[in-house]
């Protein structure tokens, strides 16, 4: 299994604590050292049935990460923003199985954005939960059969300081708890079917980039908007 070959190899399993392959990849990595980033406060475990699993994860001297509140229960839109402290504290981001339009092709995104590699397990074109793997190896993803393919890649920056992981950021764009209406309203209300660049959105909005880039993120999810080339994005 990747995650145990990878743990014994010296690396720290980063993952969401979420069922199926996130589940496995923490398990498989209990006792190499494996890091679960929550969607929620550490009060509201998502989803409640691994509480267990994270208690084990702590016991084995892993930990848990999250940026809510204690109480914090986690809504749809508060595990993009998990995955980008995933992707963000991570060398490397692994897609496993994507759909065409899952999730994980956002933490791909921002992985690529933040100067992360991207590394993509392939899987049979007739299979739709593979597509999205797929798609990213036609865009240049490091194609992964086994751990050594990863290994190759990042071995050879291990102990490079990780630029932008945790960096204060700017006053102005520091990460907002949640975009307010009319932020919302003033990003919309530039959005159509001609393409626009999120430079033009932040300068025409005069709403903080960091807003902005959280908004149009929500419309993401939601299959409002199609993210075209060169920063582009259109209303669908």
């Amino acid at each position: 299994m990747l995650a145990r070959d990878l743990g014994e190899a010296g690396f720290l399993i980063i993952s969401g604590l979420a069922r199926g392959i996130d589940q496995a990849a923490h398990r498989a990595s209990l006792t190499t050292g494996t890091l679960a980033v929550l969607a929620g406060g550490h009060a509201q475990i998502y989803p409640p049935e691994h509480e267990g699993l994270l208690a084990e994860i702590v016991s084995n001297a892993g930990a848990a990460l999250t940026e809510m509140p204690v109480s914090h229960a986690p809504r749809a839109r508060d595990f993009p923003r998990r995955n980008r402290l995933i992707s963000g504290a991570a060398l490397g981001v692994v897609i496993v199985e994507a759909a065409q339009r899952s999730g994980s092709l956002i933490t791909a995104r921002m992985a690529g954005e933040q100067g992360r590699e991207v590394f993509a397990v392939p899987g049979s074109p007739l299979d739709p939960r593979a597509a999205g793997a797929n798609d990213l190896l036609k865009q240049g993803a490091t194609l992964v059969t086994e751990a050594a393919d990863i290994i190759n890649v990042l071995a050879p920056i291990m102990g490079r300081p990780i630029s932008g992981a945790f960096e204060e950021p700017h006053r102005d764009e520091a990460s907002p708890a949640e975009p307010h209406t009319s932020d919302r309203a003033k990003v919309l209300s530039l959005l159509g079917p001609s393409p626009v660049s999120l430079d033009d959105l932040i300068r025409l909005s005069g709403v903080p980039p960091a807003v902005v880039r959280m908004v149009v993120l929500e419309l993401e999810l939601a299959s409002r908007i199609e993210r075209l080339g060169g920063g582009m994005v259109t209303l669908i």
